[in-house]
């Protein structure tokens, strides 16, 4: 994956871009993404991936222009006009698939091929997602992982907390990634989707870990009832992080689409 930079309306945007084949826009989690994603290099094997980088993830600017929902959703078009793209295949991963369904709701005749992750955008009472924000990062590996021990190590594998330079650098891309992911997720992940989904049109691949204890395996079902040609791909397994922990299998579904 090589990284890249565009301007948008509003501001400049990092995208990561590599791989040959068909195009696909990629939208990341919360989490973010980084060039050494073995999910976007993986992918990169069979696509060619752009995964632009929201504002304050990685070296991508804050902007104070882009509020909610709508302007995420409309940067996101913005990016994907500036980058060339048409019609490519649109897939996003939790928050991203989140915004993915936003994009295809909004331009339903611009989008053919749909694939959402254990996407967040809806809400269920009586299956309420519990709030990133209010756990610490040891709770984490719990809710995103099948494997609470081995996600644990995966998370951490690279960092150097006993590192105080490495410490405030790692505390600062955090506030800046939560304060951008919290416009669209927080108080709850829930923006109004559930009125939009009836307007995708897009062929629409879910794929749902098993073992999601964030997003749990209910939800698949109503974005299912709710989006008109839609196919839900489980994987055995696998929790929220379903394209760390099942990647080759990830992978595998999405080439329904193809």
């Amino acid at each position: 994956m090589n990284l890249r930079k565009i301007k948008t309306r509003h501001t400049e945007t990092h995208v990561l871009e590599g791989g040959s084949g068909p195009d696909m826009l990629f939208l990341h989690g919360a989490g973010g993404v980084t060039l050494e994603d073995p999910f976007l290099n993986a992918l990169a094997a069979k696509y060619h991936v752009y995964a632009p980088l929201l504002p304050g993830y990685g070296a991508s600017d804050e902007c104070a222009e882009i509020r909610d929902m709508l302007d995420v959703t409309l940067h996101t078009w913005d990016v994907s006009e500036a980058l060339g793209l048409k019609k490519p295949i649109l897939a996003g991963h939790s928050m991203g698939g989140m915004i993915a369904a936003e994009m295809a709701a909004v331009a339903p005749n611009d989008v053919d091929r749909l694939c959402l992750i254990c996407p967040a955008g809806l809400w269920l009472d009586d299956h309420p997602i519990p709030d990133l924000f209010a756990m610490l990062p040891y709770e984490l590996p719990a809710y995103l992982f099948h494997d609470a021990v081995a996600g644990g190590k995966m998370m951490t594998a690279g960092m150097d907390f006993s590192n105080l330079d490495f410490l405030k650098a790692f505390l600062i891309q955090n506030a800046r990634q939560m304060g951008m992911a919290g416009k669209l997720l927080f108080p709850i992940p829930e923006r109004g989707l559930r009125e939009r989904l009836y307007r995708i049109k897009a062929r629409t691949l879910l794929i749902w870990g098993d073992s999601d204890k964030l997003i749990v395996p209910r939800y698949a079902q109503e974005f299912k009832k709710l989006i008109a040609s839609c196919e839900l791909v489980s994987i055995a397994e696998a929790g929220h992080l379903v394209p760390i922990e099942q990647t080759a299998q990830t992978v595998a579904a999405i080439g329904k689409l193809a």
